[in-house]
């Protein structure tokens, strides 16, 4: 069996927005909304910039009780579930709940919460023992990462397959990816899939820091993240999620569903050299590439716009850009190509569920958002990056790209339904 899998609904929580019209205006318009960290003092760190969510639980509909219950990560995935099934249509009493599932990405799962109960029962450090008299009921909720999906679950009554996908910052790709494939290979009809992080926590933030990879740019929070270019130095740390509701692509036909794109193909690879380490031909990616081609049964040369990785790191944008000349070939220098970390930051293992959505509403609007900051272009990034300003253009199909710790490099094929080739 190999059913088509595609994208009926959309729910987004991003920095500057807080829904999927509100983020592709700002990524349209080309305004960034990275700023100075605000969720805690940060003036020992040396990175103090980040992608914040203005994000008010409460008025979005969670209860007192859930909000206790949940971390700010896991009640992103909640909201955004919520939209993603309110904008696709599809009712409870429409699907069987045994043929529904959900699979979610995280990189740090619950560490906002984490660290405030360890902050709480060792009195903010001062105590090498921590007094467990002071431990959360819901500590366990925080600890178990599986905790996350199960609450998506219950939100949208899914029964059938519930998983839990984290391997650094592809996890929101690869969550996707699997959803789609339980639907292709008729294990589920219809899943929930997308990714959540709220890593701006002072622990997160330190870690980063150790290893220099954010950006120490604190006098211009808003130009801070600045991919492929030559002055860029490092990323910004950010938060967020995107949610969507995936379908077997005859059902949603059936029922008049708006078709927001098709999941043609997908890959992944992983390097096996370093953590952190990207080798410079950006063989892993190209790969990874070639083969969500090979899967969507497509030619390099219909990729119409490439949603890059586009951390901001010197190391990755040059991995990256040899990875597209490696898999594309001449088809590399004529593709526009951008990271919409340059608006939004670098959400961690959410990133590649929200450059999903970026990638769809590319899709759905004919426009390839731009990068933001680009001003001097590396030399040794010498595609067309697509500097400071949107460009409108029929865009069919969209390869997406990410790259994490640990080595992994994955890579989706969407594209309209209608230019499918099976």
């Amino acid at each position: 069996m190999n059913r088509r899998v595609v994208i009926t609904g959309i729910g987004v929580r991003a920095p500057g927005s807080t829904g999927a019209k509100e983020f592709w205006e700002l990524l349209s318009a080309g305004r960034t909304a990275t700023r100075s960290i605000s969720f805690f003092d940060a003036s020992p760190f040396r990175s103090r910039v980040a992608g914040e969510v203005d994000f008010d639980a409460a008025a979005e509909g969670l209860s007192p009780r859930e909000i206790r219950r949940m971390d700010r990560a896991t009640q992103f995935a909640v909201i955004c579930a919520r939209d993603a099934v309110a904008d696709s249509g599809l009712l409870h009493e429409e699907r069987d709940p045994h043929r529904t599932g959900v699979s979610l990405g995280s990189a740090v799962a619950s560490a906002t919460s984490l660290e405030n109960e360890y902050l709480v029962m060792s009195d903010a450090g001062a105590h090498w023992l921590a007094d467990p008299g002071y431990l959360s009921p819901h500590m366990f909720d925080y600890l178990s990462p599986g905790i996350m999906p199960a609450e998506v679950a219950w939100t949208v009554q899914a029964e059938g397959p519930v998983t839990m996908v984290s391997d650094g910052c592809t996890s929101g790709l690869d969550a996707v990816a699997h959803g789609a494939q339980l639907i292709r290979e008729g294990t589920a009809d219809v899943m929930v899939a997308g990714a959540a992080d709220a890593p701006i926590t002072p622990i997160v933030a330190a870690c980063f820091d150790a290893i220099k990879a954010t950006t120490p740019r604190n006098d211009d929070p808003a130009h801070a993240s600045r991919p492929f270019d030559g002055s860029r130095n490092g990323f910004v740390l950010a938060e967020g999620a995107a949610m969507f509701v995936l379908e077997e692509y005859e059902s949603a036909r059936r029922r008049g569903a708006h078709l927001y794109a098709e999941v043609g193909g997908f890959a992944t690879r992983c390097n096996a050299h370093h953590m952190t380490g990207l080798k410079k031909d950006g063989r892993e990616m190209a790969e990874a590439i070639r083969a969500a081609l090979d899967e969507a049964r497509m030619d390099r040369t219909t990729i119409d716009y490439i949603n890059a990785h586009g951390s901001g790191t010197k190391q990755n944008d040059r991995h990256e850009t040899a990875a597209f000349k490696r898999s594309l070939g001449e088809h590399a220098y004529r593709v526009p190509i951008s990271s919409i970390k340059s608006m939004v930051g670098h959400s961690l293992g959410a990133i590649g569920s929200i450059e999903i959505a970026a990638s769809v509403l590319a899709i759905e609007h004919n426009v390839v958002p731009p990068t933001a900051n680009l001003h001097t272009a590396d030399p040794e990034c010498d595609l067309d990056y697509v500097p400071i300003t949107a460009r409108e253009q029929r865009v069919e199909t969209v390869l997406t790209v990410g790259s994490g710790f640990g080595g992994f490099q994955s890579a989706m094929v969407l594209h309209r339904p209608e230019v499918s080739s099976r």
